[in-house]
């Protein structure tokens, strides 16, 4: 599968849809993991910044899928979303 198309091409009748990369459905994808995460604790971005000492323009970029998260922030906030009280204790 050498020459398969990677991504999602546009739809053909939709003028203004566009291909969407392997890349840019990576980002979009750690998005959601990460907004889904904050959402689930109830927090807004800036508690959630807060609590677990995120800049909260980058965790912004994130949930925005403006910037690709890195793998170990993805990883960060799987902990976060599994034992939120116990990282937020860890921090101090």
């Amino acid at each position: 599968m050498k020459n398969a198309p990677s991504g999602l091409p546009a739809d053909a009748s939709d003028i203004k849809d566009s291909e969407a990369t392997e890349e840019a459905l990576d980002r979009a994808q750690r998005a959601r993991i990460i907004r889904r995460t904050r959402n689930s604790l109830g927090l807004s971005q800036s508690e959630f910044a807060t609590r677990f000492r995120v800049p909260v323009g980058t965790l912004r970029d994130w949930e925005q899928a403006c910037v690709t998260a890195p793998d170990f922030a993805v990883a960060y906030v799987k902990v976060i979303a599994q034992h939120p009280d116990l990282v937020a204790e860890a921090l101090g």
